[in-house]
């Protein structure tokens, strides 16, 4: 065997030395990936075990927004909804009170439900949250503990009920709902600039964006006040005569839609609220007249900033020819009503506006009604037939 000469040793070296700096080039930077990848699997894996405890607390644990990991500034986290029992709701409204002024970026709506059914009008609002990115809202439901929900909340309703309390017509527990719905949407994300409250039997009649930047652009509440309606003294009195004062004089008591939607401001007002409170939860005696979640939102807010709302509720409703407390519900049975000319006739329709210090008369708005009610659960299908080419078609 012929032993090597030193040139042929050099030559050889020359040869091999590129491809060694390759090799160890090649093998630092795929240690670096790889240790990379380490660190964000182990993010990961503390991530899903933060879950495990509560696997229902995932899906409310994030903001209901963009999951795009190539676009963080659009997923944000906000904490899952407080579970608040009876000891606890006095330390939620004080946390409400202390919510911060000013709502983060990008400003959303806090769309609140008030329920004792389950919502039969889910698959259309799904449709509708469906339409824009996901972190310009939130949901909120407060489903009253005593009735069955079956099927039960699903899709974007899920993990969005807020504890819960009964509650029923001709008492202050409807009042009572809505309050704690404000606190829970306050103390649960910053971000919430605007605040409506619906119903199981509200729809939509406008698109998400279009709704949005009516309600965003806005500087005002917009909530039902009117002053020297017929019933007002029977109303004043449904406690007894004289239970309201001194709080809230005849003169100073209003009358207004159950529906609104409050800004950050009013919505903080509401909940630090005590003194108009303590009288408007007092039981009536004359339940005939018993009405407080139509008189405690438009009389506080009146009372404390008029000139920071519209005096008007923008969900539509109909009570022509209605003498039962109830307004006329759309239904099926009723030929052909459900469909393109009614939406549109809704959406032509304008508020009635109160005689407040902005709309006293003289002055006539333009705003549109943005959801509607009431609505039987066997409109649905007729309802979905026209979503996306005529409720979200603005």
């Amino acid at each position: 065997m012929l032993s090597p000469n030193p040139l042929s040793l050099f030559c050889a070296l020359l040869l091999c030395l590129p491809l060694a700096i390759v090799f160890t080039s090649t093998n630092t930077t795929t240690t670096t990936v790889n240790s990379s990848i380490n660190l964000n699997n182990i993010t990961t894996s503390t991530l899903n075990d933060s879950h495990k405890t509560n696997p229902d607390i995932r899906t409310s644990f994030f903001s209901i927004g963009n999951t795009n990991i190539n676009n963080q500034s659009d997923k944000a986290v906000v904490p899952p909804l407080q579970e608040v029992n009876d000891d606890d709701e006095e330390a939620l409204f004080l946390a409400a009170t202390r919510a911060k002024r000013k709502p983060t970026w990008p400003r959303k709506i806090a769309f609140m439900f008030l329920t004792t059914t389950p919502l039969p009008f889910a698959p259309l609002w799904e449709s509708y949250f469906n339409q824009t990115k996901e972190n310009l809202f939130n949901i909120y439901v407060h489903a009253d503990p005593t009735f069955s929900y079956d099927p039960p909340f699903s899709g974007v309703f899920s993990n969005r009920v807020i504890p819960s309390k009964p509650t029923a017509r001709l008492s202050p527990t409807l009042t009572s709902a809505a309050r704690r719905l404000l606190a829970q949407a306050l103390t649960h994300d910053r971000s919430n600039y605007m605040f409506v409250l619906l119903s199981s039997s509200c729809i939509p009649l406008h698109s998400f964006n279009f709704t949005y930047r009516t309600l965003i652009n806005s500087r005002k509440s917009f909530i039902e006040i009117l002053e020297n309606e017929a019933g007002t003294f029977d109303r004043w009195a449904a406690r007894g005569v004289d239970a309201m004062l001194p709080e809230v004089k005849l003169e100073d008591f209003r009358i207004g839609s159950q529906f609104w939607s409050l800004t950050r401001r009013h919505a903080r007002i509401v909940v630090s609220d005590k003194k108009l409170w303590s009288k408007f939860k007092l039981p009536c005696v004359r339940l005939d007249t018993c009405y407080p979640e139509e008189n405690y939102f438009p009389t506080l807010l009146s009372m404390v900033d008029p000139k920071g709302c519209v005096y008007a509720t923008l969900t539509h409703v109909d009570w022509k020819g209605m003498k039962n407390g109830h307004p006329r519900k759309y239904e099926v049975a009723e030929v052909a009503e459900v469909g393109p000319e009614l939406i549109q006739t809704l959406r032509r329709d304008r508020p009635r506006y109160g005689n407040g210090s902005e709309n006293n008369g003289k002055r006539r708005r333009r705003d549109p009604f943005l959801f509607a009610r009431k609505f039987a659960a066997d409109t649905l299908q007729s309802l979905m037939a026209i979503a996306d080419g005529v409720i979200f078609e603005d």
